[in-house]
């Protein structure tokens, strides 16, 4: 078990701050350049379309930390409203929304109809990725903005609005751990991910991960999760050294099917999620979490090939620190 002495030698080394300038607030996708992203639509061979979010809605994976719940979807306004607002709320003056959608569908001749519906949750209630201001320590943000600056109102510096003008498309890599470790379903708890494993990986797929690449990490994890339901179950995921792995390879963002890329396991004493502390605030490395990369990874192990172009914008909310997404894969 490694110490904070040792997480902070380790901080010191992959930390990105003022490598793109004081002011920036991209971090690693400043390593997405147009040459990558031109590179990426090369790869589309076949026109093979993989969605890799999961789904948005009750029976989520949400429940393991109680301050974040599954999606709730509710309907506004739907059809059995269509003949009652007609009766009841032209009538009703007291409630202007009633009187409104009921003029909307008056009239003996008139034929339209529609619905209406909308969504609570957490920005992190599913698919998602990080942003680099979701996690900090010792009041500082990526790049050294202060922790302060996330207010009530959102993220000043640092927020998911700011990475839209990457998109985020690159050339993405996907490293199948399941295959590897000849595990049924998934990785088991308690033996996490090395880098030494990663570069195990990386050899026996022959495939190569370079600068501005997006590697997502293949668990089993949300595989498991449809077999059991329990959003809670430990697993296996990234040891905390393999920030160092990412860092010497420029890599721009990381995802996996599992509720935190990194494994539970903190593997530094007195610290929880060390990874996500090196990535975000000392890398500014986006994590992405809860990623489907069964039907990609059945796909790369059909025909050999575990590069392809990855599009995963995040939604463009001022002052999130994470954002749903919907990535898709196309090889």
């Amino acid at each position: 078990m490694a110490n904070l002495t040792d997480f902070r030698r380790v901080a010191e080394s992959v930390r990105n701050w003022g490598r793109w300038g004081a002011a920036d607030e991209l971090g690693t996708l400043n390593f997405i350049t147009p040459a990558k992203v031109a590179e990426a639509a090369g790869l589309v061979r076949h026109g093979r379309v993989f969605p890799l979010g999961i789904d948005f809605g009750s029976s989520g994976p949400q429940g393991a930390f109680q301050f974040r719940q599954n999606p709730v979807h509710v309907m506004t306004v739907d059809g059995g409203d269509a003949r009652t607002l007609v009766e009841y709320g032209s009538k009703w003056p007291a409630n202007t929304v009633g009187q409104q959608l009921s003029s909307f569908f008056d009239g003996e001749e008139n034929p339209f109809r529609f619905n209406d519906d909308m969504i609570i949750m957490p920005l992190q209630a599913a698919t998602q990725w990080d942003a680099l201001s979701h996690v900090y320590y010792e009041d500082k943000l990526y790049n050294g903005f202060p922790a302060d600056s996330v207010t009530s109102l959102g993220a000043f510096h640092c927020g998911i609005d700011k990475v839209d003008s990457k998109g985020i498309t690159s050339r993405g890599v996907l490293l199948d751990l399941v295959r590897h470790r000849k595990a049924d379903t998934y990785l088991a708890p308690g033996n996490p991910i090395t880098p030494e494993e990663l570069d195990e990986v990386v050899a026996a797929q022959g495939v190569t991960v370079g600068s501005g690449d997006i590697v997502l990490i293949r668990t089993g994890w949300q595989a498991r999760f449809l077999e059991t339901g329990d959003g809670t179950e430990p697993y296996s995921g990234l040891d905390w050294r393999c920030a160092t792995w990412l860092h010497e390879r420029e890599v721009a963002a990381v995802a996996a099917d599992n509720l935190m890329v990194e494994d539970p396991v903190s593997g530094v004493d007195g610290t929880f999620l060390p990874m996500h502390m090196l990535c975000l605030r000392d890398m500014g490395l986006m994590l992405g979490e809860y990623w489907d990369l069964d039907a990609l990874a059945a796909d790369c192990a059909a025909d050999g090939v575990y590069d392809f172009q990855l599009i995963a914008p995040p939604l463009r909310v001022i002052g999130a620190v994470g954002s749903p997404i919907n990535p898709v894969a196309i090889k």
